[in-house]
């Protein structure tokens, strides 16, 4: 009886494989002949699931940002229905530092992504910018709950969001070229969440 294929958990194998080929060698590296060599697969059944380099590439970047946003959202719910807003960008930032070393993996695909897109890499897919913008409206929506709602604040708390999405970001390429420890970086990333929302707010 032949035997039932799962195509998330082979789609899974693929993406796990080609963010191991990013992390190694950069966005060049992650072609199907490279990534089908490190999945242990036909370079033909990696084309089944992904056509085209660039629904490749991606599917491999959505991989790397659902596991990070599913982190900071269990993170997030084990603080409660409604988390004192420092407390959640404290627990936002750190969960996307390069703190650990899957953190670390994580933030090198992501650099390979922006690093490409620096260089006109006509490859990479537009949607790279997606997961900056999200993490702007999160940051936005628990910078909101403690400040007064009106036309300044609100400008106030957008330019905040991302500032805040900056930092992290930033803290993430510095950690990663080692001129900041990730102690460093978790102590500049509180400093800023206290700047952000006042020694008093949240």
């Amino acid at each position: 009886m032949p035997r039932l294929v799962d195509h998330e958990v082979r789609r899974r194998q693929i993406t796990d494989a080609a963010r191991r080929v990013i992390v190694r060698g950069g966005l060049d590296a992650a072609t199907f002949q490279a990534v089908a060599a490190e999945a242990g697969m036909s370079v033909r059944l990696v084309q089944y699931y992904f056509g085209t380099k660039k629904e490749f590439l991606l599917g491999t970047l959505d991989s790397v940002v659902h596991a990070m946003a599913a982190r900071f959202t269990v993170e997030l719910e084990g603080l409660g229905a409604e988390p004192e807003p420092r407390v959640a960008l404290r627990t936002i930032g750190r969960a996307l530092l390069p703190l650990d070393d899957i953190r670390r993996d994580e933030a090198k695909v992501l650099a390979a992504y922006q690093a490409a897109r620096l260089s006109g890499s006509q490859s990479v897919p537009a949607e790279t910018l997606d997961p900056a913008a999200l993490l702007v409206r999160t940051a936005a929506e628990h910078i909101r709950r403690v400040r007064d709602d009106g036309p300044d604040t609100r400008a106030a708390t957008e330019l905040d969001a991302e500032l805040f999405t900056v930092l992290v970001a930033g803290l993430s390429q510095s950690v990663l070229s080692g001129f900041h420890s990730t102690e460093r970086a978790a102590e500049l990333l509180d400093h800023t969440v206290d700047r952000v929302l006042g020694s008093g707010g949240g």
